[in-house]
């Protein structure tokens, strides 16, 4: 099983040339990375463990970029792990540009928008670009600014300390996307989709379900459209907290937050009933 490991780094020097990083490359093709990962990470065999950690070291950096960003983007947090070298250029530009050009190679041609929400460094619009095509499953000249606003969105709602009101982000967020060129109409429902994608992935915990039920007992302020608020996303917010979250209220709150309900929403599931 180490002979594989020893093929590919036998022919690495410190001079290594473009016809080095091609064959290293289809060598990847035949030999799982996961290996190496499991390798370095395990203790147990300490001399493979010495003997891989050494030929991979002899990796340039530039070369080491080429390899992770073939590998799937689930497994990058592992692989920041396993050395202080590698966490390095997943802190770095370098990576995330040449992983941003690979997976999206349109994203070189797009240009900069005006708005208050800016599209940011490469780690910045991979990261969007990701949530446009795997969340809201996007692949147009839009998907970058959706996935950008996605993030803003969901950042801005898991501050530590208080968020802003919702009417604020929401606002934001149509402005965004008015500015951009989109209708009121368009920017409406853009901002509907993002808003219900961000909370159903906010984590389960005690800071979401203070979001939520401050979200809930806030005050309905007219707006005109589209700066008003979605009702599709007003009703998830109730949705989430009478079944993901019931177990966190007290009596008082649930009381409070269910005669709300009930003046925003008639009828009401029967699912939501019962402390």
């Amino acid at each position: 099983m180490h002979r594989p490991s020893k093929l590919i780094f036998s022919f690495v020097s410190p001079g290594v040339d473009a016809t080095i990083v091609l064959l290293c490359l289809q060598l990847l093709i035949f030999f799982p990375f996961y290996w190496l990962l499991t390798v370095m990470t395990d203790n147990r065999d300490s001399d493979t463990l010495t003997l891989v950690d050494n030929s991979f070291g002899r990796l340039p950096d530039h070369l080491l970029i080429e390899i992770f960003i073939r590998l799937p983007v689930s497994e990058w947090a592992q692989i920041s792990c396993v050395k202080k070298q590698w966490a390095s250029l997943f802190l770095g530009e370098c990576l995330w540009q040449a992983a941003l050009m690979r997976t999206f190679p349109s994203a070189s041609q797009a240009k900069r928008w005006p708005g208050p929400i800016p599209q940011g460094l490469s780690k910045r619009r991979f990261a969007a670009l990701y949530v446009g095509k795997h969340i809201f499953a996007l692949d147009n000249d839009i998907d970058e600014i959706v996935g950008h606003t996605y993030l803003f969105l969901k950042e801005q709602l898991e501050l530590s300390n208080m968020p802003p009101p919702s009417g604020i982000l929401h606002g934001t967020i149509i402005d965004q996307f008015i500015t951009c060129g989109k209708s009121r109409d368009v920017a409406h429902e853009l901002a509907s989709q993002i808003w219900l994608a961000v909370l159903d992935n906010l984590e389960e915990n005690q800071h979401t379900f203070l979001l939520l039920k401050r979200l809930a007992l806030e005050g309905d302020v007219f707006l005109p459209f589209p700066y008003s608020r979605s009702i599709k996303v007003q009703w998830r917010v109730f949705e989430k907290l009478f079944t993901d979250f019931r177990d966190c209220f007290d009596q008082a709150d649930y009381y409070d937050v269910l005669a709300i309900a009930k003046n925003k929403f008639q009828p009401i599931p029967s699912a939501w009933l019962g402390f």
